[in-house]
């Protein structure tokens, strides 16, 4: 009877190995998906990250991710019309992560969304390759992405997405532009 004891720890360790494995694989490879189906555990990290990283109040903005055929436009504006303390802090980080991303530095994205979000390692690759133009509207401002290389504009749509599905009721898409 000791014999088989011996002969079932030597599988189970590797099976409980492999099976841990494969739940992690699986929530790594499905992580994306919570908030989009409802679930709400991504977007509260996400939100709560988002806190830290941008000086604005997210109840108080929206994030709009309109793609584009050379790339898209990013989007945030105050809610409410006339509240300027919002607008102001929008703006101010708004230019930041223009210049940051001139530079190729995607930090910000990446310690809100995660390292492997999906188009961030493309965009952090080929950043020399992407204008990133920032511009003031009268409730906020936008970043307008612009690239002539369809593999940097598949990156900034998949990019745009990943951001929608974490930032939930915080973002909306902009539609399809030309």
């Amino acid at each position: 009877m000791s014999e088989r004891v011996v002969v079932r720890r030597r599988w189970v360790r590797p099976v409980l190995v492999a099976s841990a494995g494969l739940l992690l694989v699986g929530g790594v490879a499905t992580g994306w998906m919570v908030g989009r189906d409802g679930g709400g555990g991504r977007q509260e990290v996400v939100a709560e990250r988002g806190r830290a990283v941008m000086p604005f109040d997210l109840d108080r903005t929206t994030h709009r991710f309109t793609p584009t055929a050379t790339g898209g436009t990013q989007d945030v504006v105050a809610d409410e019309p006339g509240d300027d303390a919002q607008v102001r802090l929008i703006r101010q980080h708004l230019k930041e992560e223009a210049a940051a991303f001139g530079r190729g530095d995607f930090g910000d994205p990446a310690s809100i969304h995660g390292g492997d979000m999906p188009g961030l390692k493309e965009l952090t690759e080929g950043y020399g390759r992407v204008d990133v133009r920032y511009a003031e509207r009268p409730d906020g401002a936008t970043l307008t992405y612009t690239t002539r290389e369809p593999a940097l504009v598949e990156a900034l749509h998949q990019w745009f997405d990943a951001q929608l599905g974490d930032h939930g009721g915080h973002a909306e898409e902009g539609g399809h532009a030309s």
